[in-house]
């Protein structure tokens, strides 16, 4: 969310600042756009060890042949580089040292998956050259908690710190998780508050379409998406399907509000970065810390830290999915595009989303996790909902009209999806077809899932 530094210098007087992003954010429809953000974790050849931070085959040397061999300009934190940019693109790191595209606001589904076809060639390369490979999986496939390398980002530390008090499998979300999202923009405070509701009461929905993490230390776990059951025991403060916006009278203040109580990582005071896990950010705002007082900077500091299952930034995160093998990264930001920017798709998303309260499919996310399409909410498999879900999509894309070169909607960017929803299958699902089960584990997996 970011805003020029003379503007995250200004104090917060009141809170008409603090929805202030939020306002300045809405756009007209014509000026729309879909940003996809994508993550996947390396692996070592041959021996299928993590990617580590340094040496010579590290992530921080990936990142330096980007720079190098693709035009990436490196960003760095003092004398450590963890981020690239490139026009309105960026690669970061995740704190396990997961790789993640954050692709460029695009108009059309097809040029997401023009821009993630050439990241996956560029990453390739590098690959090659350095002995290693790529995995589009929603949490890493055999390694420990203590294989994985920490990237040395400021604020990562007082994370490692804090999260595991608030939840057990804070440490895995941090190291071992790895998603796709789509953000997509408002038109107006009504606009996005309708947006976030109708994705909230979806997600769960996508969760199970996407479910695609079975493993865990190298075994095959019966769960579809382990990835969605470490998210449930990870701060509750921060993370959820947020009852409070499922009100149809919801406003930006009232995720405001919410904000406000959940519990600050740190303040940015003279240059440095001070661990601040006692206070909320309400109570920072009455009473300061250390001498500090809130500014700008700081809120935006705090609204990226908050983790629901979508988020409201300058844009509506949906962060509910599993990362994906490289077909499905555009279905996702197809699917939410399909539901969310055509209004005759998003009120069906509404309607569909309005057989269920928020207690109902909060129960349900457990056995999403572990059943994925085959679990049941409101008196139906999972799986059933999924397609008519998907249904509403695809009419939302054809509605929109966008089409390539050779005449064809975004639709086609739904039909790998749409193959498994026929057949009522996840990804993990069609990945576990797959494994031969008197073969090693660790081999197949990493070529089943290469991106």
């Amino acid at each position: 969310m970011a805003v020029s530094s003379d503007s995250e210098q200004r104090p917060i007087r009141s809170l008409d600042d603090l929805l202030e992003p939020f306002h300045h954010a809405c756009k007209p429809r014509e000026a729309w756009r879909i940003g996809t953000e994508a993550e996947k974790h390396g692996v070592v050849l041959p021996d299928l060890t993590p990617i580590p931070f340094e040496g010579d085959r590290g992530i921080a040397e990936v990142l330096r042949r980007l720079a190098n061999d693709a035009g990436w300009e490196l960003v760095c934190e003092g004398a450590t580089c963890i981020q690239l940019q490139r026009g309105d693109a960026s690669i970061t790191l995740e704190p396990g040292a997961q790789l993640e595209l954050s692709g460029a606001p695009l108009a059309t589904i097809h040029e997401t998956a023009r821009e993630h076809d050439e990241h996956l060639r560029e990453v390739h390369a590098i690959g090659e050259a350095l002995g290693l490979s790529w995995m589009g999986l929603g949490f890493h496939p055999f390694a420990r908690r203590e294989d994985l390398p920490w990237v040395p980002k400021l604020r990562y530390p007082i994370m490692r710190e804090y999260l595991p008090t608030r939840g057990r499998l804070a440490l895995d979300m941090m190291l071992r998780t790895c998603t796709v999202q789509a953000n997509m923009d408002y038109a107006s405070e009504a606009d996005a508050m309708r947006k976030l509701r109708a994705s909230l009461r979806v997600q769960p929905i996508a969760s199970a379409m996407f479910a695609n993490s079975p493993f865990l230390e190298g075994r095959i776990t019966g769960e579809r998406s382990r990835r969605v059951a470490v998210w449930l025991e990870v701060d509750p403060d921060r993370s959820g399907l947020l009852p409070f916006a499922w009100d149809e009278g919801a406003t930006f203040r009232d995720y405001v509000e919410w904000a406000l109580d959940v519990p600050m990582f740190l303040v940015k005071h003279e240059g440095r970065l001070i661990r601040n896990t006692g206070q909320t950010f309400r109570a920072f705002w009455q009473d300061g810390f250390e001498g500090a007082r809130p500014n700008m900077g700081d809120w935006l500091t705090h609204l990226n830290t908050l983790f629901p299952e979508v988020r409201l930034k300058k844009t509506i995160e949906t962060r509910g999915a599993d990362s994906q093998r490289a077909e499905l990264v555009p279905a996702l930001a197809a699917l939410w595009k399909g539901l969310l920017y055509d209004d005759g798709a998003l009120a069906a998303t509404e309607s569909l989303g309005g057989r269920w309260t928020h207690d109902e499919i909060e129960a349900v996310r457990p056995a999403i996790a572990r059943d994925g399409l085959r679990a049941k909410v409101a008196g139906r498999e999972v799986g059933e909902w999924a397609s008519e879900l998907l249904g509403i999509a695809e009419r939302g894309l054809r509605a929109q009209r966008a089409l390539d070169e050779q005449g064809r909607d975004e639709t086609i960017h739904l039909a790998p999806l749409r193959a498994l929803i026929e057949r009522g299958m996840t990804p993990a699902d069609a990945l576990l077809a797959q494994i031969d089960p008197k073969a090693p584990l660790a081999p197949q997996v990493v070529a089943l899932t290469k991106l």
